[in-house]
């Protein structure tokens, strides 16, 4: 973050600070011996911010300005653009592993990014220990299923929500907020769906539900900045799980679902989003 401006103590930054929070404009105020600083993402355009302070020192009714969607609506969304690159990222290396699997076709590679090591005989599956494999140095595994696609709409669907929750979260709070999640997420949702089937999964729905969860409960408990994904993500959510679980998905020709993964990676976001808000709940106390 950059130092945008220094005012004193006496001066009320609250009208200002909320007219951010309104834009999604990551900043945070600082109190600093007899001043108060205002610090913002340097991912955000500060001259343009410099300016909407101006407007709001002269007493203009900052109230008509609309707020983004998903942290790219306004005249700082180049910047959300510019501060998407992790996002792009988790795409581009979907799309690649799945390609090099070959949606599920090329079992060779399907080894490689598999939670364990795996040979198919007949009917039957045959696959490596979890111990054994972490203790040969192969940690990559524990996260690499999620970037394994069967076909074409599961990845689709799944990129999309990367892209648009990944993007807003990464934006509002951070890429190293994102990655954590990411990272945890898809090491709780992986476990648990080898846990339940063994290694013949993939794909990123784990960590799509980690996100769209994070996102719904941060906004629930009114963290700030608001990621403000319609909260109603969350009974669609259930709603699917229900389903998958019932076995509706698959009756009606969805395919495979990895229920548990969706599950637990939907138990691992609301944690996320539980233990950053109070996190950020104690640093302004």
């Amino acid at each position: 973050m950059i130092k945008l401006l220094e005012v004193p103590l006496a001066q009320d930054l609250r009208g200002f600070t909320e007219c951010l929070w309104q834009q999604r404009v990551p900043h945070r105020v600082v109190e600093q011996d007899a001043v108060q600083q205002l610090w913002v993402s340097s991912q955000v355009d500060a001259e343009q911010v410099m300016r909407l302070y101006q407007l709001w020192r002269e007493g203009a009714d900052l109230s008509a300005l609309q707020a983004p969607r998903s942290g790219g609506g306004t005249v700082f969304n180049l910047a959300a653009l510019r501060q998407g690159w992790l996002s792009l990222l988790l795409i581009v290396a979907s799309v690649l592993v799945s390609l090099l699997v070959g949606f599920g076709d090329n079992m060779e590679w399907m080894r490689r990014f598999a939670l364990v090591d795996f040979q198919v005989r007949g009917d039957s599956v045959f696959y490596a220990g979890l111990v054994e494999t972490l203790s040969a140095g192969q940690l990559w595994r524990l996260f690499t299923p999620a970037l394994m696609h069967f076909s074409l709409p599961h990845i689709l669907f799944n990129l999309l929500w990367v892209w648009v929750a990944g993007r807003g979260i990464e934006y509002l709070h951070g890429r190293w907020a994102l990655l954590g999640l990411v990272l945890f997420s898809a090491l709780v949702s992986n476990l648990a769906q080898f846990w339940v089937s063994g290694p013949m999964f993939g794909g990123m729905s784990g960590v799509v539900f980690a996100l769209l969860g994070y996102s719904w409960l941060w906004d629930k408990r009114a963290g700030r900045p608001a990621i403000g994904l319609p909260p109603a993500l969350m009974g669609l959510m259930l709603l699917w799980l229900v389903l998958g679980f019932a076995g509706v998905l698959e009756y009606v020709g969805v395919g495979a679902i990895a229920n548990t993964a969706h599950l637990a990676g939907l138990a691992a976001g609301l944690i996320w989003a539980l233990l950053r808000s109070l996190i950020a709940a104690k640093r302004k106390d």
